[in-house]
């Protein structure tokens, strides 16, 4: 059994010796391109950094400026592209005292800095450096709970002492410049290049004019924007940038090539001029042994958002390079591996264990069936066992030919391991030993951040299911379907919503609408406007006094936010529908022939915006199998194009959408979405109704006949609809107990609805008063009211009161006899 920081024969050598060792093999080459980058990366590797830098002074001498960093964005930790020689930053201070700046989180908070710096806690050190052009400084991170300890600090200083600030390449003026290397004058686009470079685009010295403009007319179209980023100084920073791009050939696929340039300042800071490197890719080395792979794999991680992400960027990264057969990477909760990335990912290629406690997708192995790799996690360090090793058949199956276990250390827990196994035996060398080490420190970081996020994301999440409806209600004569898919960029909850809401007389309410921002505020205000829209269209409203009222509670929050909505009021029955635009997006509709529409409906401003504002009501017409579709900005509008080719696209879509599966139309129409802002996708396919109800209503008149009147009509009405006499006697019960209430205790009009479907009777009275009925709780003999609600509930099947625009409406259903 061998550890990883243990050289074999060779005995016992510390961190410092073998920095001091890498540091030497790197300057036998010190003419080459990448031999900065590379002796920064040695504190990824060696001193545990997150991340380093190199800062030189600029032309003018007034900054110290960025010229090369290794590890995760600089970003994260509030570092600048450059500092002012004259201020008080630590980069200047070490700069101009020539002593090393040592810093704590706790140092930072109180710095004049603390207020670019992120949240996050770290330790920093600044270092002064001297090359040949001159003094600069080396700048180190390290997010280890106890910053960087003696041996790592002996690192950092032979890593300040190797640096040598690489001189300029020649320019036409200054001489030749070195075969593989290029100066790209920003302000003009005038390029030097070496006789190598263009020999890799094809062209002679006499066929060059010297501008780039040429060099990128010879590339692949497709890479044409990912080079424009590099070579326009408007869209990059100071500091190394590298790709790979693909240039045409007379005959054959495209040649890859890499470039790696560097931006360097020109007076006042400023970008002047863009030099580098561009060389075949096929003539790198891709050894294990090039510890730019570091470099890449912190690159990866920078950019992965959720646990999965990070599990598949470290076996990308590891993988290929140590030629292993399987990888596991597993995040630790309590004593459970839970394993978030296989590979291979077929149960077949893992340990008989593991093939028990699988679990849906993933396995969950508990630690303690593995007490050599709980005893590993314990101490926190990497470790190798070759072929042969006597290990539990749960891990020597899954490296029977060598197995590496790497914790992954996370401000000062472990966040998870990576199991890594080979079947043939595998000879572990010291460079491979090196990469693993700096892996799991970089992984375990990410894999922390990562499940933060995941947590965060969650909650999010499930703030905005609770906001939205959980389903949607069936409806008589019709199907509909939502989806929300909430953006990916940050963890803000959004401002869309969607609603569905059923209204008497088979009507129903189409609500789709988003409020502006992404914010606890904006989620807080979609509550409440989705909660008054339902509520002023329960009351009965016409869709345009509905979104009026809207309108006027948002202006009474005195909110700084406004709201768009789209209000769509359908008649089930009839197959008409009334729609009202506040500020947002019209519906489309698909006819059944499959050509669509973008509905020509008239528009009001947004809610919020206008105290007196018009809403209009535009007329809609719906044919069996017509789809009307809703939906929120997010799914339409692009940067690249504008919001009325997208909703042509987005009607394109739907016309060629098979609408029989709703669900999966609203699936279809979602593919390929940008996920930059939040989307709300409503559809809904009229089908018409089956049975249409039969109705009448009667005003009743305030005489001394009223309830005579009303009964005659009910009777009339009944035998008309082909009613026996054995169903009338319970409705005019009813009608005469509901008829009498609404005129003894309301003032004003009173009318009395009828509507007989499928067997059942429904009779509604509707008057003036807002003020429900109230069933007695007992009633004595010598009561001499109170016993007409006790009837209507004795008679009806179910019976209650809903409130209607300005006063309310009681209603009973009847069952009616074969």
């Amino acid at each position: 059994m061998a550890d990883v920081v243990n050289e074999g024969a060779a005995g016992r050598r510390t961190r410092t010796l073998r920095a001091e060792g890498a540091l030497k093999a790197l300057a036998v080459e010190p003419d080459s391109p990448e031999r900065l980058r590379r002796v920064l990366e040695q504190a990824l590797v060696f001193a545990g950094a997150a991340f380093a830098a190199v800062y030189t002074p600029s032309e003018d001498g007034e900054l110290l400026c960025l010229i090369e960093s290794v590890g995760v964005p600089r970003a994260l930790y509030g570092l600048r592209d450059g500092y002012a020689l004259a201020g008080r930053s630590p980069v200047a201070d070490a700069h101009r005292t020539g002593r090393s700046v040592w810093l704590t989180p706790r140092e930072l908070a109180d710095s004049a800095e603390s207020r670019r710096a992120p949240s996050r806690d770290f330790h920093l050190a600044v270092l002064p450096a001297h090359g040949d052009d001159g003094g600069g400084c080396v700048v180190a991170v390290s997010e280890s709970p106890g910053g960087f300890d003696r041996e790592d600090r002996g690192c950092l200083e032979l890593v300040a002492e190797a640096v040598a600030f690489p001189a300029l390449p020649a320019t036409a003026e200054g001489g030749e410049l070195p075969a593989g290397a290029f100066s790209l004058a920003m302000d003009s686009g005038r390029v030097e290049v070496g006789d190598d470079i263009l020999e890799l685009f094809g062209l002679g010295p006499d066929d060059f004019d010297g501008k780039v403009e040429t060099l990128l007319g010879l590339t692949v179209p497709e890479d044409l924007p990912s080079l424009m980023s590099v070579v326009e100084a408007g869209h990059m920073s100071i500091g190394e940038r590298e790709l790979e791009f693909r240039v045409l050939q007379p005959t054959g696929p495209p040649k890859w090539l890499r470039l790696r340039g560097r931006l360097l300042p020109g007076g006042e800071g400023n970008p002047a001029r863009l030099v580098g490197t561009v060389a075949d890719t096929s003539t790198l080395r891709a050894e294990v042994t090039d510890v730019a792979r570091v470099q890449r794999l912190a690159a990866a991680l920078a950019t992965a958002g959720t646990v999965r992400d990070v599990s598949h960027a470290v076996v990308t990264a590891l993988r290929g390079p140590l030629r292993a057969d399987r990888i596991a990477l597993a995040e630790l909760e309590n004593d459970r591996l839970v394993v978030t990335v296989l590979d291979p990912p077929e149960p077949e290629s893992w340990p008989e264990l593991w093939r028990l406690e699988w679990r849906t997708e993933w396995p969950d192995a508990p630690v303690r069936a593995m007490p050599t790799l709980a005893a590993a996690l314990r101490e926190g360090r990497a470790r190798i066992w070759p072929a042969g090793s006597a290990l539990e058949p749960a891990l020597a199956d899954v490296g029977p030919g060598g197995l590496a276990v790497l914790p992954l250390p996370a401000g000062g827990r472990m966040a998870g391991a990576c199991l890594i196994g080979w079947d043939a035996p595998h000879d572990f060398g010291a460079d491979e030993r090196a990469l693993l080490t700096a892996s799991a420190g970089l992984a375990g970081q990410a894999l922390s951040r990562a499940h933060a996020f995941d947590a965060e994301h969650e909650l999010v999440g499930m703030l905005q299911r609770q906001l939205l409806p959980r389903r949607l209600p069936r409806l008589p004569g019709a199907e509909a379907v939502a989806r929300y898919l909430p953006t990916t960029a940050g963890l803000e909850v959004g401002g869309d919503w969607y609603d569905v809401i059923p209204l008497p007389d088979h009507h129903v309410a189409l609500v789709i609408g988003d409020v502006q921002g992404h914010s606890a505020a904006a989620a807080t205000l979609m509550g409440q406007m989705r909660t008054a829209l339902r509520a002023y269209a329960a009351e009965g409203h016409p869709p345009d006094v509905v979104v009026h009222h809207a309108n006027r509670l948002l202006m009474d929050m005195e909110t700084d936010l406004f709201a768009t909505c789209a209000y769509v009021d359908v008649d089930l029955e009839e197959g008409s529908a009334w729609c009202v635009r506040a500020g947002h997006l019209p519906p489309v509709l698909r006819h059944p022939d499959g050509s669509t529409e973008i509905a020509e409906a008239e528009g009001g401003p947004p809610l919020g915006v206008m105290r007196q504002a018009d809403f209009p009501m535009s007329p809609l017409s719906l044919r069996r199998g017509t789809v009307v579709a809703l939906t929120t900005d997010g799914l339409v509008e692009s940067p690249d194009a504008d919001i009325d080719a997208g909703m042509d696209r987005f009607a394109h879509d739907l016309a060629r959408s098979d609408p029989a599966h709703l669900g999966l139309l609203a699936d279809t129409l979602l593919v390929g979405a940008r996920r930059s802002d939040d989307i709300a996708l409503l559809l809904m396919r009229y089908d018409g109704m089956a049975v249409r109800p039969l109705r009448e209503s009667w005003t009743v008149w305030r005489v001394p006949q009223a309830v005579g009147h009303a009964r005659r009509f009910t009777r009339r009405t009944l035998r008309t609809w082909g009613l026996p006499p054995q169903d009338m006697d319970a409705a005019l019960l009813v009608v005469s107990e509901l008829v009498t209430n609404a005129l003894v205790h309301t003032d004003g009009r009173v009318r009395l609805d009828l509507t007989l479907i499928n067997r059942r009777l429904r009779v509604a009275v509707a008057d003036a008063s807002p003020r429900t009925p109230v069933k007695p709780a007992g009633i004595s003999w010598e009561a001499t009211g109170g016993r007409g609600i006790l009837l209507v509930e004795a008679v009806s099947a179910t019976w209650g009161t809903v409130p209607v625009s300005g006063g309310k409406q009681v209603w009973s259903e009847i069952a009616l006899g074969g």
